[in-house]
């Protein structure tokens, strides 16, 4: 559960800023349906306002449904394409959502927001004396340092140093202050270390640790969740039926959408995948891989594995290769010639970064491992899009040589057509518990959580439902805040 404890003093302060900077804090519900809850000055004032402007009003925009712009807009739809049956060769009917329209280009700063605010809202970080500390494997603190900028509050941004140079860049400009820790995306330990060292040496730094806090799993829940909802509905016939789920494990964050898709279609499934090069959860393995953005070594706090019924493993040279094929005019003219793909679609492809290309690439293994029909729709998230990774467009070009409509071939058939169900398990009862076994190791042993909550987690038939229904007292507080502030109401 998520403390809510009042801390008057520094709610004062939180509130003092709030008025200074002109802040308006959105409400989950607000966050989950802009169209219908947001304030229409609001609305208004959004027009005037670029998507990556350092402006408070930027707050609003933390949802799947802004105008595909970037330069000003209001709120539309939810933001997703769907992957046409030519490039996935399977019956089943694939949708992915697209994290591109967020403010920083990624919907972690989705997960971000549900993090810092409960504290905001409650007085447990002061922003005139507290500075925000963000571990990530990449676009966690990006969306974190922006969250902070736009809230007025010093932040520190922590990554692996082979992350891509486009965060380290991005983040010069945005963040107060940027740790790089040894290692690549894998590496969620040396993270960790940087952590217990700023706990014991910097009194003033609240932590916000993606893959415990709470507020991640609320975000998703209460907003993504409901955003893949609405793509369902939008798509389905009379005969479809929403057949699952599937998301790359970063903090696991994003799986708590799925738990909210459980708690409306009930038979889904849901799966996560994770890099074959470090098979956490498939082979209690580790390794190094370059699916940007997702994390390994550990299972992360905040991952309800009772709802979990599936992992795939996913090659990273395939979602590396196929970055090329779906963002090189070579790759676009074999694609036009080789499965009759439209301008349309192929304009859209850029929309899809590394762990998004995974994540589509894991709907096709789930696809032919259940066998599924025409009938069957599956769902998954466009983490970021390629934007992010231009840098590792040059480095293949560097290693490889220009595109060629030979290595065209090569992605499309071995790394895309070759797609097959091996790498996967389907969870059994002992299977989740294994897995969440696991979650001893890191967050009793190492991090300080209590066995306690962790069986909780398992055992406590109300642990995850009570932690979603806490989403409205933080809407509660969230308004009030704003009342206090009289921002909005002078606005």
């Amino acid at each position: 559960m998520i403390d809510l404890t009042i801390h008057k003093d520094a709610l004062e302060n939180a509130v003092k800023r709030a008025r200074e900077n002109k802040i308006i804090i959105p409400t989950f519900a607000q966050l989950r349906d802009p169209v219908k809850n947001v304030p229409d000055k609001i609305k208004k004032a959004l027009h005037q306002v670029g998507t990556d402007e350092v402006d408070p009003l930027n707050l609003f925009r933390i949802t799947w449904k802004n105008e595909p712009r970037r330069d000003g807009g209001e709120y539309g739809g939810v933001n997703y394409i769907e992957i046409p049956r030519e490039l996935t060769r399977v019956k089943a009917r694939v949708f992915t959502m697209v994290g591109k329209w967020f403010p920083t280009g990624c919907h972690k700063v989705g997960a971000s927001y549900g993090c810092l605010v409960p504290r905001l809202v409650t007085g447990q970080f002061d922003p005139y004396h507290n500075w925000a500390v963000w571990p990530s494997t990449g676009n966690y603190c990006r969306g974190g340092a922006f969250n902070s900028k736009l809230l007025g509050c010093k932040s520190i941004a922590i990554l692996p140093v082979e992350m891509s140079v486009e965060r380290f860049n991005w983040l010069q400009n945005i963040a107060d202050e940027v740790i790089g820790t040894p290692g690549c995306e894998s590496d969620v330990y040396e993270i960790f270390e940087k952590v217990k060292e700023i706990r014991r040496t910097r009194h003033d730094a609240v932590i916000f640790n993606q893959f415990e806090e709470m507020g991640n799993v609320l975000w998703h829940y209460h907003v993504t969740g409901p955003a893949l909802e609405e793509v369902y509905e939008e798509v389905k016939t009379e005969n479809s039926r929403l057949f699952g789920v599937f998301f790359t494990s970063g903090s696991a964050g994003t799986m708590s959408a799925g738990d909210y898709l459980k708690d409306h279609y009930p038979r889904i499934k849901v799966a996560v995948g994770e890099a074959l090069q470090c098979p956490t959860i498939l082979n209690n393995g580790f390794g190094r891989h370059r699916i940007e953005g997702i994390g390994d070594k550990h299972i992360p706090f905040v991952h309800n594995i009772k709802n979990t019924d599936l992992v795939a493993a996913i090659d990273d040279n395939n979602s590396q290769n196929l970055l090329r094929l779906f963002n090189e005019e070579v790759g676009h003219e074999y694609l036009r010639k080789q499965s009759g793909l439209t301008d349309e679609f192929l304009k859209q492809l850029p929309l899809l970064g590394i762990s998004g290309i995974a994540n589509i690439l894991g709907a096709i293994k789930m696809a032919k491992y259940y066998e599924l029909t025409e009938n069957d729709v599956l769902l998954t998230v466009a983490t970021d899009s390629a934007e992010m990774y231009q840098s590792r467009l040059v480095e293949l070009e560097e290693a490889e040589g220009p595109y060629t409509e030979e290595l065209a071939a090569r992605d499309y058939w071995h790394n895309l057509m070759s797609m097959k169900t091996d790498n996967m398990e389907e969870f059994t009862y002992i299977t989740r518990k294994r897995v969440h076994n696991l979650k001893y190791y890191t967050w009793v042993e190492q991090q300080g959580r209590t066995l306690e909550e962790l069986n909780a987690q398992w055992y406590d038939e109300h642990y995850w439902d009570d932690l979603h229904k806490q989403a409205d007292e933080i809407d509660r507080l969230t308004m009030e805040f704003n009342e206090r502030t009289g921002v909005l109401a002078n606005m």
